[in-house]
């Protein structure tokens, strides 16, 4: 991209009325250019690969593959490309996971389209992107102690990672599925998740897992 270039755009986001809106606002810069769009978080990964857009907005969580994955993914395969997640959600950890992850920004959904404007040319730029309501969120969980799983929750995420079922957790550790579930749900809690790939990107993150 040059200076004269429009700066490359590929919207995420698992609502396509969310997308369209977003596309809409952001068309309406001539500085600024929509090249694609993806509904979940492995078609961004695909898209961003193909299409190595300047920078990618992304939802937080749209299934199997979270925001925060995704970006994972696509920072290793682009890493040129700048991520800055879009969300309604505004909780610290979720924040802290973004940013760790390696996100240029986050971004809630009620943003005006200057702010959404100005994050994205500020992204492209090279520069953090925040909404100023979440700077103390930020801090705070920067500086907040990290989650201390108990051993049998570590030991129930790391036979996750390894692909197992609930079922075949139980049946390793001799404990009951409804147990297994139990402990993934505390996990679930403590890593400000809401699913067991989102957990065990999370632990990892964090050092939890080995």
């Amino acid at each position: 991209m040059t200076e004269r270039d429009p700066i490359g755009v590929l919207l995420v986001d698992d609502h396509p009325v969310v997308r369209e809106g977003l596309s809409a606002m952001l068309e309406l810069d001539p500085g600024i250019r929509v090249v694609g769009q993806a509904g979940s978080g492995e078609e961004a990964v695909v898209q961003a690969g193909r299409l190595r857009p300047d920078i990618v907005l992304l939802d937080l969580r749209m299934g199997a593959m979270d925001g925060v994955a995704a970006t994972g993914h696509i920072l290793r395969e682009s890493p040129r490309t700048k991520v800055v997640i879009v969300t309604t959600y505004e909780d610290d950890a979720d924040i802290l996971r973004a940013v760790e992850a390696g996100a240029a920004g986050y971004l809630l959904k009620g943003s005006s389209r200057e702010e959404l404007v100005q994050a994205v040319k500020a992204a492209a730029r090279g520069e953090t992107v925040l909404t100023p309501s979440l700077a103390p969120k930020l801090f705070r969980a920067r500086v907040a102690e990290p989650p201390v799983l108990s051993e049998r929750e570590r030991e129930v995420l790391q036979l996750v990672r390894e692909g197992r079922t609930n079922a075949d957790i139980g049946q390793r550790l001799f404990i009951s599925e409804a147990t297994v579930k139990t402990h993934l749900l505390r996990s679930f809690k403590k890593l400000a998740v809401s699913d067991r790939t989102a957990a065990v990107m999370a632990a990892l993150e964090r050092g939890l897992l080995s």
